[in-house]
């Protein structure tokens, strides 16, 4: 690490196009790294808030959330919650912040809201994993501002590319003018099925065209992942030795891999 203090990595996972597992690949792949024994903080970005009720938060019920960060109401220790994985905390989302888009656009440095807000914890953590909403809005590019590094789930469906390259597109938009450090983490390719021949395809198109930037972890269709979260248990708590499960904890290895 060299000298000075220590800083953690924050890891933006986002995809503007929903349904690609990208709330299944925050959740999971925290869970994996606090596995390792990694202090991880799991930030829910969605207002919908499916990573907090994914780890058994109900966000209905909370006094405040990441939306009080945002605003500068509340501090992070106020806000934190303590998971049942051991080493995972999570700041949880809440409805309110389906306002937040709208009164961050009105702010004076909106962009950079997040990033302040996160300046002061993250020596306390190894990784921050933030969850984004399935858009391109403020608090997505809140979230690109603030993070290292873009984890981009992808799953292998027809339009995924173009998706993919809109996505590219709005980065480098955010490392021209708010985050020059930005780098991609890796693409995982999601609920991915060999048997399909559209996915197969499509499989091999993201590796031509992004080589070496495509995890080699791929995180298969099943049933066990989609199941998980109704119990509000990331996959690892649900059922371990699934292929869901394993398949998270090698992606989290190669994440791990990618820092040392």
């Amino acid at each position: 690490m060299g000298m000075g203090k220590f800083m953690g990595k924050i890891i933006a996972v986002a995809n503007q196009k929903g349904g690609v597992a990208k709330t299944t690949t925050a959740i999971n792949l925290s869970a994996s790294l606090a596995l390792a024994e990694k202090r991880v903080l799991l930030l829910d970005l969605d207002p919908q808030g499916n990573a907090s009720s994914g780890v058994g938060i109900d966000c209905d019920t909370l006094k405040s959330s990441v939306y009080d960060l945002l605003i500068g109401r509340k501090s992070f220790s106020e806000i934190k919650i303590k998971t049942e994985v051991p080493h995972l905390d999570l700041l949880p989302a809440g409805i309110d912040l389906v306002g937040a888009e709208i009164e961050l656009a009105e702010m004076q440095g909106r962009e950079t809201i997040l990033k302040a807000g996160l300046e002061d914890i993250r020596g306390t953590y190894d990784y921050i994993i933030i969850d984004c909403p399935p858009s391109l809005g403020f608090l997505t590019l809140n979230a690109l501002t603030a993070t290292d590094t873009l984890l981009i789930p992808l799953q292998c469906e027809y339009y995924a590319l173009e998706g993919l390259k809109l996505l590219l597109r709005t980065m480098q938009l955010v490392q021209k003018s708010f985050n020059a450090a930005l780098k991609i983490e890796g693409i995982v390719l999601t609920m991915y099925d060999s048997r399909n021949n559209l996915n197969r395809q499509v499989s091999e198109e993201v590796t031509s065209h992004f080589s070496d930037q495509v995890f080699k972890s791929v995180i298969p269709r099943n049933i066990t992942l989609a199941e998980a979260p109704s119990y509000g248990k990331p996959v690892l708590l649900y059922n371990a030795l699934s292929r869901g499960a394993q398949a998270y904890i090698a992606l989290a290895k190669e994440v791990l891999a990618h820092d040392e």
